[in-house]
């Protein structure tokens, strides 16, 4: 496959800004993968399609509030801070990234808060945005993360063109989030409400849980035309063993596995046998599906509209099938679906 087979023009105005009022509110488009049949719906009617002890695997991750604003010494610039992931407890290291990046070198101090409460040291350069710093805070490390995110905004995409608020928070952020460590969130989880979770439980619709701490590769441009030389950044991953037991016994069962994003779904392939079967896993993945491509898990999957040429965009046509899923796209342009990760969503199933 070609970089340029995932290129479709989206205008802005169909970009969200913001979620739905409630979680569980949006729209909602089903493809069937093996006919090419779209049905729209509301997301809430996805409890019709399953039936009991059919499982639902969610990435339980935490969206740090990674986003923060510090003045150079000196000259007082504003930069932009990105968390990235903290590197050391004990010595309060943190990878970073910075912008504008010229004017960051090693030995430079950064100031956060209305009072400069934070100070920050700049030790080492890791990429051309990448700097490891060292923040020089003397009390408990439990207060000192708690200062430290007090500073931050939700880190929405860059494509979401407004000012971050302070509910983004809480809007950018699962109902189940568990485990801190994402820098943005897994956006097919946003849309289920603790009602709706409720509802499943009620439908005898079992649930599993894996962490991938999603990292900022998901919204970064692809910049090669042929995919097979296309790296994805590596993400730390976790798989429990009692998860695993869950999706495997339903599957040994008969019963239909449900994707709940992208990010489930390079989890899911990461760790599973020749069985189909997953694994417990601690570690890292870089991998990197595009079609074609055959999954061992899944039979169903849930997915945001995504944006154009977006490694997203291609796992989400590995799974819908490429022509199928490249003609829902142009029909959710047409009914004006919105996209992104505040958008609506589609589900895929057999």
């Amino acid at each position: 496959m070609k970089l340029s087979q995932f290129k479709f023009k989206l205008p802005e105005d169909k970009i969200a800004l913001y979620p739905a009022p409630h979680r569980d509110e949006g729209r909602m488009m089903v493809l069937h993968r093996k006919t090419g049949k779209i049905e729209h719906k509301m997301f809430k009617d996805f409890l019709s399609y399953f039936n009991p002890g059919d499982t639902f695997v969610f990435n339980d991750t935490k969206v740090l509030p990674a986003r923060l604003y510090g003045n150079k010494e000196k000259t007082g610039a504003r930069i932009e801070v990105f968390l990235r992931r903290e590197l050391n407890p004990d010595l309060r290291l943190w990878d970073v990234l910075v912008d504008p990046a010229r004017k960051i070198r090693i030995g430079n101090k950064l100031y956060f808060g209305e009072d400069d409460s934070i100070v920050a040291e700049v030790i080492d350069n890791t990429t051309s945005r990448g700097r490891t710093l060292r923040f020089l805070y003397d009390g408990p490390h439990d207060e000192f993360k708690e200062q430290l995110y007090a500073l931050g905004e939700a880190p929405l995409p860059r494509f979401i063109k407004r000012p971050s608020e302070k509910e983004d928070l809480e809007r950018f952020q699962c109902i189940f989030a568990k485990n801190e460590g994402g820098v943005t969130a897994p956006a097919a989880g946003l849309h289920f409400s603790r009602e709706m979770m409720k509802r499943m439980e009620i439908n005898d619709l079992q649930t599993a849980f894996i962490t991938l701490h999603c990292g900022l590769s998901n919204f970064r441009n692809t910049d090669v035309e042929d995919l097979t030389k296309h790296k994805m950044d590596s993400e730390e991953m976790y798989i429990t063993r009692e998860n695993c037991d869950i999706v495997n016994a339903a599957k040994d069962a008969g019963h239909s596995i449900v994707a709940v994003g992208t990010t489930v779904q390079r989890a899911m392939e990461t760790t599973c046998d020749t069985l189909g079967h997953i694994n417990p896993y601690e570690g890292w993945t870089n991998k990197f599906i595009f079609p074609p491509y055959i999954f061992s898990v899944a039979n169903a999957m849930f997915s945001n509209f995504q944006l154009p040429e977006s490694t997203l965009l291609m796992l989400t046509a590995a799974f819908g099938g490429f022509d199928y899923t490249m003609s829902a796209y142009k029909v959710a342009l047409k009914e004006n679906y919105k996209f992104g990760p505040f958008g609506d969503v589609m589900l895929i199933i057999d």
